[in-house]
This record gives C-alpha cells, sequence and structure tokens, in this order.
C-alpha cells in the first residue's frame, strides 16, 4: 500500500507562480501511474501566470474559493467543486477572485515534466 500525506509533502512556488505541493509523481514516488498529482494555492487577490504544458493534458478540481479559468481565449469562473479539463498546448491560467485561497488538484497526464511547462 502506498500512502502519501499532504503534511509530509515539501511546497514550492510552481513555474506558473502557484503555491505546489507534488502529491503523486512516478518518477520521485515508489508507484508507477500514467499521470502526476498535485495540490495547489493561489492566495486572495492574485492568479497564476500564463503558461502551456506543451505535451500534457491536465485536469483542475476546485477544492475551495473561487476564480476564473483562462484557456486559450475562453473564460469561465469557477469554483469549489468544480472540475476543469486543460488540453495539452493550450495556454492557460487561474485568477483567484474570492476573499481567501483558491486552492485545487491538478492532475497531469503524461506526468509532469519541467520541459514542458512553457510560460507563454
Amino acid at each position: 500500500m502506498f500512502i502519501k500525506r499532504l503534511d509530509d509533502c515539501v511546497e514550492i512556488i510552481a513555474n506558473d507562480g502557484c503555491r505546489l505541493k507534488e502529491l503523486l509523481h512516478s518518477d520521485r514516488d515508489d508507484v508507477e501511474l500514467p499521470y502526476s498529482l498535485a495540490y495547489a494555492r493561489v492566495e486572495a487577490g492574485k492568479g497564476t501566470h500564463p503558461h502551456k504544458l506543451a505535451a500534457q493534458d491536465e485536469v483542475y478540481m476546485i477544492l475551495s474559493g473561487a476564480g476564473v479559468m483562462h484557456i486559450g481565449e475562453e473564460r469561465e469562473e469557477v469554483g469549489a467543486g468544480d472540475t476543469i479539463v486543460i488540453p495539452a498546448g493550450a495556454e492557460q491560467w487561474i485568477e483567484n477572485t474570492s476573499e481567501g485561497e483558491l486552492v485545487f488538484t491538478a492532475l497531469v497526464s503524461p506526468p509532469w515534466r519541467e520541459e514542458d511547462d512553457l510560460l507563454t
């Protein structure tokens, strides 16, 4: 059985500017998965930098807070309970419009790679 606790994960500032804890990645964990999974936070009134994943699809699941999701030319208000599919190669960013943190998980398939995460 493999269990990884959120409190045991090191928080970093991701390339897009959000605070991120990597929960699962087959390159760094003793698990073979066709995806990686991260826990992300964006401070109130802030947003991530526009970026794209060149070779991976991504799925956000909003856990708390509210914001505006941008994918290409589209933009949509999102909040807790919403799931967003972001196709590989699409420019994306999310703005936090709530008074507290915007918290979400990010599932990336195939697993996230630094060289594919490009600021636009």
